[in-house]
């Protein structure tokens, strides 16, 4: 019996790879024949850098860039086999950097400046992975580290924030880094989100990201003049891509000043890892995540687990930390069993506490599940004869 374990990471409480190692645990707990195989996933956000460069065999550099305020800080990044690297926005621009919420000040700067390091490594492809973001400014920080320049209409040039969106008045693009043309840029996106309106950036991720109720109109219609400068600039509209409100606007910024593509987070990352070669002979496939919602079924790594599983023709239990009450649409999606770690009511951090017993217990209960259906399978093959 051999059972494949891909979770995505418990954000606060425990890595993809830990996930895995828990119920690996509990798996043994209830049959200590079987065969596990853990595979360390991630959709884009946290994680993406390591996974990639332990499951390709690549190698782990450090690049000084400015964080999202502004304070130097160290990022790691990864160059992988064949001529690719691997970033992670969030190494540069995420919510671990920023103590405190300041979504108007935050710059993707050192985003732009990881890209500059792959660059100078004479990459020919190259992973971006968009979550984690605590800025909310399209892109512009990181177009400035690229070369691109902004004025507002006096004439002083910007420096790139989510303040200095409305003030656009001039954008000029060419001392952009000519090494963009030549190398292909992908940006790994856990929401297939457009930048405007409703379900864009600002309305959709500006509250979490410590914007008020009210200031988010007239963020987002600060987002749409920018958005319109940029396209008169380049000569092409990319608001309304999808993708392109990932990442507080990353999304973007790469598809209008780096010519990215905004791809799946998870299914880019399967491909990568070769994810599908590793189900041969597979019985039952293990995802998670520490919290399964409606969000789930809109790109996050569980369905991409799932869809790959289903191409296989595996049925797919999901461990999860808690699941809302609207997570009915992952079983259309090849999701056929969730089981929450956390059993009873309790304050959160005696839920973080107790993660990894919680964890364990829920991949006993998985594997109870399976050997459950496998037992009434074999009386129902039993009941024919």
């Amino acid at each position: 019996m051999k059972i494949v374990i891909a979770s995505d990471k418990y954000k606060g409480s425990a890595t993809s790879a830990q996930v895995a190692q828990y119920i690996q645990t509990g798996i043994q707990h209830v049959a200590s024949d079987a065969q596990t195989t853990c595979v360390a996933i991630a959709d884009g956000g946290d994680g993406t850098v390591a996974g990639l460069v332990n499951a390709l065999q690549g190698q782990v550099c450090e690049q000084t860039v400015q964080g999202p305020l502004g304070t130097p800080t160290q990022a790691a990044w990864g160059l992988l086999p064949d001529d690719q690297a691997v970033i992670e926005m969030a190494a540069a621009a995420g919510f671990v950097l920023t103590p405190e919420k300041r979504p108007l000040q935050a710059s993707t700067y050192g985003v732009g400046q990881l890209i500059l390091a792959a660059l100078e490594a004479g990459v020919r492809s190259l992973y971006v992975g968009l979550g984690g973001s605590a800025t909310n400014d399209g892109g512009m920080g990181m177009a400035i580290a690229l070369g691109a320049r902004f004025w507002d209409a006096a004439g002083h040039e910007l420096t790139g924030c989510a303040a200095h969106l409305g003030q656009v008045a001039r954008v000029d693009v060419s001392q952009l880094d000519p090494r963009l043309q030549e190398v292909h840029i992908v940006g790994l996106a856990d929401v297939d989100n457009s930048l405007l309106g409703a379900q864009g950036a600002t309305a959709v991720f500006g509250p979490q990201k410590g914007l008020a109720p009210a200031q988010i109109s007239s963020v987002d219609a600060d987002m749409r003049h920018y958005s319109q400068c940029v396209a008169a600039a380049i000569g092409r509209d990319d608001a309304q891509k999808p993708g392109a409100g990932a990442a507080g606007g990353l999304g973007f910024g790469l598809l209008a000043f780096a010519h990215a593509q905004i791809q799946s987070g998870i299914e880019t990352y399967l491909k990568l890892i070769h994810f599908q070669q590793q189900l041969a002979g597979a019985d039952l496939i293990i995802t998670g995540e520490g919290r399964m919602d409606g969000q789930t079924a809109a790109g996050k790594a569980p369905l991409g687990v799932a869809h790959a599983a289903q191409q296989a023709g595996l049925p797919v239990v999901a461990v999860v930390g808690s699941a809302s009450a609207d997570v009915g649409s992952v079983y259309q999606q090849g999701i056929d069993l969730v089981i929450s770690a956390v059993t009873e009511p309790m304050p959160l951090q005696t839920a973080l506490a107790h993660t990894q017993a919680n964890i364990t217990r829920a991949g006993a209960t998985a594997m109870r599940a399976f050997l459950l259906g496998q037992k009434q399978a074999s009386k129902g093959l039993q009941s024919l004869k």
